[in-house]
């Protein structure tokens, strides 16, 4: 099924990179749009005009702003060069299209809001693999998102390595 949109929430750790590539080596696929969800926990203290995005979100960023530092210094993104690699061997290699889009509130609740306002038809999660008690005490993002989201929602371990994308296409 092609033409839909894929989330992937990203805060650039390890953990959000692997969500990532399990993402764009096993769901993504050509007239797919990759789109990066990253939430960032208050406008307030950010520079530039992200009090203008604070209700729903900053519009689609396209890769090439994304990879350009200037552009993405006004949404106060900060993409590692790993993470561009990741996006840019996804669009060459799968024929997918690559946004991000920053979210400002509470992770798991934007989150779930994402898949009505983009809107998403999958989600992609990382999980830092949190022992019971510390979910339970601290909480877990994927959790709230498995058990609230409107779509299919993967959950991606940190441990689990997914297969690379190949340079030779």
């Amino acid at each position: 099924m092609a033409g839909r949109n894929i989330g992937v929430a990203v805060d650039f750790s390890s953990c959000s990179k692997n969500a990532l590539r399990w993402a764009a080596a096993n769901l993504a696929a050509a007239g797919d749009r990759l789109i990066l969800i990253h939430v960032k926990g208050s406008y307030q203290y950010e520079e530039g005009v992200a009090h203008l995005w604070e209700h729903d979100g900053s519009p689609l960023i396209p890769l090439l702003e994304l990879s350009d530092p200037r552009v993405s210094k006004i949404y106060g993104l900060a993409p590692d060069r790993e993470t561009l690699e990741i996006l840019t061997l996804a669009a060459g290699q799968r024929g997918v299209q690559v946004f991000a889009k920053v979210l400002w509130g509470d992770p798991a609740r934007k989150l779930t809001e994402a898949v009505h306002k983009v809107p998403l038809q999958w989600l992609v999660v990382g999980n830092r693999g949190l022992s019971t008690v510390k979910r339970v005490l601290m909480g877990s993002v994927s959790t709230y998102v498995v058990n609230h989201a409107a779509c299919p929602v993967t959950v991606v371990r940190e441990n689990m390595l997914p297969p690379a994308l190949t340079t030779n296409s």
